[in-house]
């Protein structure tokens, strides 16, 4: 499977933004899918990650209560809504996706990943 993210951009602190991640190739619905974060100089981050079939998730303590994981099956796309935007949210936003049980957090348990998109959160 392939990943490409959009939706990425300039936004004033306590906005939202939309990512999406777009999956071609492979079954779309037997794969965990995530969303990481890396700023720069900083590691990289897990953010949120959503089951085969989307009903089970599990969120990063930064983010709780402010961005939601979904994903659409049958348009083959994983979206992140990110509400109340800080500028500490500032960072390069990868989906991946993960062929096995659970809801992994470790980046290196993902084997498959999108080039990024870049959101940018101004105070």
């Amino acid at each position: 499977v392939a990943l490409v993210e959009s939706g990425g951009g300039l936004v004033q602190a306590g906005g939202s933004l939309r990512l999406s991640c777009a999956a071609s190739g492979r079954a779309f619905s037997g794969l965990a899918m995530a969303w990481f974060r890396q700023a720069p100089g900083k590691e990289r981050e897990f953010v949120a990650v959503v089951d085969g079939r989307g009903f089970n998730t599990y969120y990063g303590d930064p983010v709780k209560g402010r961005f939601a994981i979904s994903r659409d099956n049958a348009k083959m796309m994983l979206y992140l809504q990110m509400n109340s935007l800080k500028p500490e949210d500032t960072a390069v936003y990868q989906c991946a996706a993960f062929n096995g049980p659970g809801l992994p957090v470790r980046a290196s348990d993902y084997g498959i990943w999108g080039q990024g998109t870049q959101v940018t959160v101004s105070s």
